[in-house]
């Protein structure tokens, strides 16, 4: 496989930007990432004409995949041809916002940011500026962003920065507790309950190798945060209209919290945040309320109408049957794949989420008949339950170095592109096809 062209972008792009890369997670890729060209349904073409199957999907908000359907470029370029950005609301912005008010649970307002981190930095400040309280729980191993508040590591007692350039005053008022751990939670409370603002949470883990909670732990949040007088914030940067279809994770959980954080899917592929919850809370930021929170490029009409025609073509048209079908199918497959292969790994995943963890022990590979069948569910009575990852420590724990060393590179020999390491999800898009599935599933028996 040719890969000069990448290789003399990479060493063009090492003189000028710090690692070659503008995010650090594409640097994973050793000895260098392939730069990519262009993308085509669910593939992508690097800058060599390499074609590999795209499970990445840009790390998670391209639903549709990289071929949009008509009425989605159209809403775009007419969007773009009409002039960049003007500084003042545009009509899409409302209904973009209509829309996510409709279909998601726990959003009566919403308030459109650009990215995933600006997101949660804002609700952090808000849920701070509605409790008047200071600190903020968080999971450990969780990712909220590139911020000061949730770049932690520790535990509630021994709260630290996990990077440089972060004041330890900054981390002390972050409490890191294990996911899925009910008694650490109450301590937590119990010692730090009347100064805590909100628990921050993914829903399911998506940043750590797809951890799913367990039955009735996202009930127990919800009570234990409204009993203290905390908000309960869902970060569903990932999981917002991919886990759960249009009412997102939340909806699948049947648990309804104060402050939800959204990106990826929601602006359709362009840059986006939002932070959408109950009215009296989100009426906080200015001007409404004194919480200040702006931007310049905040609502921008090319990813708002990006946003809203993905997500309206997901309602008029089969993409989440279509996605989750796949996604099931690759599951189901994977679970048998590594039943025969690699019996203590553990498949995770749901909906158009899927995940190979590469853990370290698992039951007698006779044992496994009663499994769960289609991604790991923390059922009590799976054969795998006293293995499988109940939090981030335990995936950290897998052999991450061989997914990364040697499974990644064996699975791209095979032009199928992972994500860049053990921890970060992987997609089904409505560009994907029963041929990539059938192609994926054959490299992963060569590969494991």
């Amino acid at each position: 496989m040719n890969d000069d062209n990448s290789r003399e972008l990479y060493d063009r792009a090492l003189s000028v930007m710090p690692g070659g890369v503008n995010s650090a997670v594409r640097a994973a890729i050793e000895p260098y990432p392939f730069f990519v060209q262009k993308g085509d349904a669910g593939h992508v073409i690097d800058a060599d004409g390499n074609r590999y199957i795209d499970w990445v999907m840009g790390l998670g908000p391209l639903l549709l995949g990289h071929s949009l359907p008509e009425p989605v470029q159209a809403a775009i370029q007419q969007k773009a041809s009409a002039g960049p950005m003007y500084g003042t609301p545009t009509e899409v912005e409302v209904d973009l916002a209509e829309f996510v008010v409709r279909h998601v649970p726990s959003v009566e307002k919403i308030r459109f940011v650009n990215s995933g981190t600006e997101a949660t930095v804002s609700a952090v400040r808000l849920a701070r500026g509605h409790t008047g309280r200071n600190k903020i729980v968080v999971m450990q191993g969780g990712y909220h962003g590139a911020q000061e508040s949730t770049l932690v590591e520790g535990d509630a007692d021994n709260p630290a920065p996990s990077s440089a350039g972060i004041p330890q005053s900054f981390a002390e008022h972050t409490l890191p507790v294990p996911f899925n751990d009910e008694d650490a939670m109450r301590e937590v409370f119990e010692e730090h309950g009347d100064d805590i603002a909100a628990v921050l949470t993914e829903p399911i883990l998506a940043n750590y190798g797809i951890v799913h909670p367990e039955d009735g732990y996202h009930e127990f949040l919800r009570e234990l945060t409204a009993e203290h007088g905390s908000l309960l914030i869902f970060d569903e940067v990932i999981t917002g209209f991919r886990v759960g279809g249009l009412g997102c994770a939340q909806s699948e959980f049947g648990v309804t919290p104060d402050l939800t954080t959204f990106g990826k899917v929601i602006g359709g592929g362009f840059p986006v945040g939002a932070i959408g919850g109950r009215a009296e809370i989100i009426d906080g930021f200015a001007p409404s309320g004194d919480v200040f929170q702006a931007g310049t490029f905040s609502g921008h009409p090319v990813t708002m109408a990006a946003g809203l025609e993905t997500l309206q073509f997901a309602a008029e048209n089969d993409v989440y049957d279509h996605v989750n079908g796949l996604g099931e199918r690759l599951r189901n497959s994977l679970t048998e794949i590594v039943a025969d292969q690699a019996p203590s790994y553990t498949v995770t995943g749901t909906d158009s989420m899927f995940k190979v963890i590469f853990t370290r022990e698992g039951p007698g590979k006779d044992s496994l008949e009663e499994q769960c069948t289609a991604g790991c569910r923390q059922r009590p009575t799976c054969p795998r339950y006293d293995y499988c990852p109940k939090n981030a420590a335990d995936v950290k724990n897998a052999e991450t170095d061989r997914w990364r060393r040697v499974f990644w590179g064996q699975m791209k020999a095979q032009d199928v592109f992972l994500s860049q390491n053990q921890f970060e999800c992987q997609f089904v898009s409505y560009g994907h096809t029963d041929e990539d599935v059938e192609q994926t599933l054959e490299a992963y028996k060569h590969a494991l």
